[in-house]
């Protein structure tokens, strides 16, 4: 046809950075639940973006925030290679690193360590908190999550 033109689609550089942002939080949050009796020992697991489109992980108990960014390194990688590097030194309580690009910060509050956590007999387990079939006064994390 004869004065058609076919327009070719726009690039969103925006959307393009934004999605990167959540497959890398994504291949992040896929890591961490291959390891369950490492992160159902966690309490009060939660996330959120920053300012600066970073992610933010934070938990209670549970392993050492350097621990978890070991466990990272190790499990977040493709065909050439691992996709997270260390983006600073890592402590018990604090790391960051830098999952394709993108600013991971890890956050342990009063963490416990790996070492001790296997040694501890009835540890917290995620699967107790999302059990549905038990009654219970008290209002789930999802249930505060969504104001329900």
């Amino acid at each position: 046809m004869r004065g058609f033109r076919r327009e070719r689609p726009v690039v969103d550089e925006q959307a393009l950075a934004s999605a990167r942002r959540y497959e890398a939080f994504g291949r992040v949050m896929a890591a961490l639940a291959t390891e369950a009796e490492f992160i159902e020992s966690c309490r009060d697991l939660t996330w959120w973006r920053g300012s600066d489109h970073s992610w933010h992980l934070e938990w209670r108990d549970g392993p050492y925030a350097a621990e978890v960014a070991e466990l990272l390194v190790e499990q977040v990688c493709d065909a050439n290679g691992s996709l997270v590097a260390p983006a600073g030194p890592g402590n018990q309580a604090t790391a960051v690193l830098d999952v394709m690009g993108v600013r991971l910060e890890l956050r342990a509050v009063d963490p416990l360590g790996r070492e001790r956590m296997q040694a501890r007999g009835a540890f917290w387990r995620l699967t107790e908190a999302l059990d549905t079939s038990r009654p219970t006064n008290a209002r789930r994390p999802w249930e505060e999550l969504l104001g329900g």
